[in-house]
């Protein structure tokens, strides 16, 4: 843990004074990615279970399930969009740690009413209270922006990015084993574990964000999706990499959204090849994330990582678009999991170009961008499958809307040619 801790001086919180900041800061860190990885799992047990609750909730419908599923995934990409800059600005103001266990425990009420919910109006209201304070991980990556220097945030970036590795490959998993004995079970065990969480974040989590270093003012004007991008035009380039990182979001949207019905359509994968290949893809993000990302970015630099986790992205879904069999798609993992160098060097650039009072507001702007591809990725990618399995006797093309996802990270990569450019030196405070 020696190479995430900040240096010692002024700079470092009260909390270290009298040889209580090095265990204090290890213990911060330990709370930080438990919070992103118990959210992963969250998002991990949700894909076998939430939809086939709706579905019972529904009497069986199938159609009625999906248009369900369809609201509560855009409602909570709107409360994402509205809320995010909102909850940044508040931990720039009053320090990250209050924010972090205002998220989590809305995430353990969420996780609550998916349990105990008697209709689908309740279930509704727990996400919309979910995505309205789901900011525990864009809140985690100022924490860490505080605490860590500059030249090694990517590396803990890219630790964090293993947190949903790990998720998606324990979620699932643990999702359908309790889901085997009833459907609200998974649900209750995912409550039991964000609360214990909040209560460790609660009477362990030291704050990192010292008085001196806050925002003097919460300023209404910048705690909304327009005002967000005022601090991403303020400085040079910044704008350009928040593009970056939303191009990078819409597109992976693309997995979430079409891969069990194009693996089932194509290749005729049953669950279990689905849990399996879950269980490839994961242990792959884990090992580029927690394992190469440090030493990689520490030879490349952070501009050329992403760039190199770019390219990884767009000559993986080529492949996965391309793929004629089954095994061809698991032979492209190996190559996409490179993907996973793209968003540490990407926020080690952002976090280099804002001041230590502004970096929950840049993690609230990339997390209102993020709540703009989650509304948009999965009509976007979801119609264009449906268009190309309709007309695939013709165009045979069922890997259409891969394709769009490898076009954009083409994109993403063109831009990041053009505005990624490490700052000569974090900016100071004014």
């Amino acid at each position: 843990m020696a190479e995430i801790t900040p240096p010692q001086g002024p700079e470092v919180a009260p909390e270290t004074a009298a040889g209580r900041g090095r265990p204090r800061r290890q213990a911060g860190f330990g709370f930080i990615f438990g919070s992103a990885l118990i959210n992963a799992i969250s998002f991990g047990i949700m894909i076998p279970i939430l939809p086939n609750l709706i579905r019972e909730m529904t009497g069986g419908d199938t159609a009625a399930a999906s248009e369900w599923n369809v609201l509560f995934a855009t409602t909570w990409g709107l409360m994402q969009l509205v809320f995010g800059p909102m909850l940044g600005m508040l931990s720039d103001r009053f320090g990250r740690r209050p924010v972090l266990l205002l998220s989590l425990f809305g995430l353990g009420v969420d996780f609550l009413f998916m349990a105990f919910a008697p209709t689908l109006w309740w279930l509704f209201v727990g996400r919309v209270l979910n995505g309205a304070t789901a900011a525990s991980f864009s809140t985690a990556n100022a924490y860490l922006a505080d605490v860590t220097p500059p030249e090694r945030r990517a590396k803990v970036f890219g630790w964090m990015g293993s947190a949903f590795s790990f998720g998606f490959i324990i979620g699932p998993t643990l999702g359908g084993m309790l889901g085997e004995v009833d459907l609200r079970l998974p649900f209750m065990a995912a409550a039991a574990l964000t609360f214990a969480n909040w209560l460790y974040g609660l009477f362990i989590l030291p704050e990192s964000l010292p008085p001196g270093r806050r925002a003097k003012t919460y300023d209404w004007s910048r705690a909304n999706p327009l005002g967000a991008l005022k601090l991403l035009r303020s400085r040079p380039g910044l704008l350009g990499l928040a593009g970056v990182g939303f191009l990078f979001q819409i597109s992976h949207m693309v997995l979430p959204t079409i891969f069990v019905l194009y693996t089932t359509y194509r290749y005729g994968w049953s669950p279990g090849v689905l849990g399996a290949t879950f269980l490839l893809t994961g242990v792959l993000g884990v090992i580029v994330q927690m394992f190469l990302v440090g030493p990689v970015v520490a030879r490349i630099g952070e501009r050329n990582a992403v760039l190199l986790g770019a390219a990884c992205g767009v000559l993986g879904f080529a492949w996965y678009g391309a793929a004629s069999t089954g095994w061809l798609y698991l032979l492209g993992a190996p190559i996409f999991a490179g993907i996973g160098f793209m968003m540490p060097g990407l926020q080690g650039l952002m976090t280099r170009r804002v001041q230590p009072h502004e970096q929950g507001q840049l993690q609230g702007a990339n997390q209102s961008l993020t709540g703009i591809a989650s509304v948009t990725g999965p009509p976007l990618f979801g119609l264009v499958f449906a268009w190309s399995v309709r007309h695939d006797a013709t165009l045979h093309a069922p890997g259409l809307a891969i394709y769009l996802a490898a076009g954009l990270l083409a994109l993403a990569f063109a831009l990041t040619l053009k505005v990624a450019h490490a700052p000569a030196a974090e900016p100071a405070r004014a």
